[in-house]
């Protein structure tokens, strides 16, 4: 499972803020929050954090590494090209 700070740095490679995540993944400001504050997270949230992850990456985010050592960066416009 990605973490909040992958979240929060997806958001920045992006220059979006909270709100406009929140509006592209369809949920709450305050559940944006709470799991970028990598808060324990409560069953609905798990689902949001999957939904901002489905939005991150239908911008062009891609989640990489592991636990020890999460990262983001953005796809190449070749990649992108390939997933339409």
């Amino acid at each position: 499972m990605i973490s909040g700070s992958q979240i929060r740095a997806a958001r920045a490679l992006l220059r979006w803020t909270p709100r406009m995540l929140a509006d592209r993944a369809a949920v709450n400001l305050s559940d944006i929050y709470a799991i970028e504050e990598s808060r324990r997270l409560a069953p609905r949230q798990r689902e949001n954090l999957a939904s901002a992850q489905n939005a991150l990456e239908a911008a062009g985010v891609e989640f990489i590494g592991d636990s020890y050592a999460p990262g983001v960066r953005l796809k190449t416009r070749r990649q992108m090209r390939s997933t339409l």
